[in-house]
């Protein structure tokens, strides 16, 4: 099944979690959970994601922002 607009996937490629923004030609284009810049990931190789697993990426962005925030490493 192929991702919508709106679903949270893993670009096997990059091993990157991204959230379907749109598809372009042949390729979805994904955001990070973040935001940023997006990219192109093909859509053979992307994983949707479970409840538990956009849950644990959502954790892993925010802990990361406040690491950087406070100026901590990693």
């Amino acid at each position: 099944m192929e991702p919508i607009v709106g679903s949270t996937v893993r670009d096997l490629s990059s091993s990157r979690v991204g959230v379907v923004m749109a598809r372009e030609g042949p390729f979805l284009q994904l955001r990070p959970l973040g935001g940023g810049r997006e990219w192109d990931a093909d859509p053979d190789r992307v994983q949707l994601l479970t409840h538990a697993e956009v849950l644990s990426a959502r954790v892993a962005e925010l802990n990361a922002r406040s690491r950087k925030a406070l100026g901590i490493g990693g």
